[in-house]
């Protein structure tokens, strides 16, 4: 039988395998909580992880069933910004809590 060939160096790789190496850093909803009693974690993990895996950093949470005296949204700010400005992304609904949150705080 013949040999496997030999890896690929870094400088041949195709521009997809690149970007596959370097993953993106994505800020997201993790699910937790009950069935039918939702409860979200805002989370920073890479972008090729699962919904609920590990995660690098918790940077608050969203309680979507929250009534009365209950916190709906909590999120560290600073945080969020300081993750955006290494390059993070935000998921589309957790761009909408961000805006609610500082509309709310403001």
């Amino acid at each position: 039988p013949t040999p496997p060939p030999p890896p690929t160096p870094p400088h041949d790789r195709t521009r997809r395998q690149r970007q596959m190496c370097i993953r993106d850093r994505t800020i997201r909803l993790a699910r937790s909580g009950a069935k039918k009693r939702p409860f979200y974690h805002l989370v920073v993990t890479d972008s090729a992880k699962r919904r609920d895996s590990g995660y690098i950093e918790r940077l608050g949470f969203f309680n979507p069933l929250a009534q009365g005296q209950e916190v709906r949204l909590r999120i560290d700010i600073e945080r969020v910004r300081q993750w955006q400005s290494k390059g993070a992304r935000a998921s589309d609904r957790v761009a909408s809590l961000l805006k609610e949150y500082t509309k709310s705080a403001a």
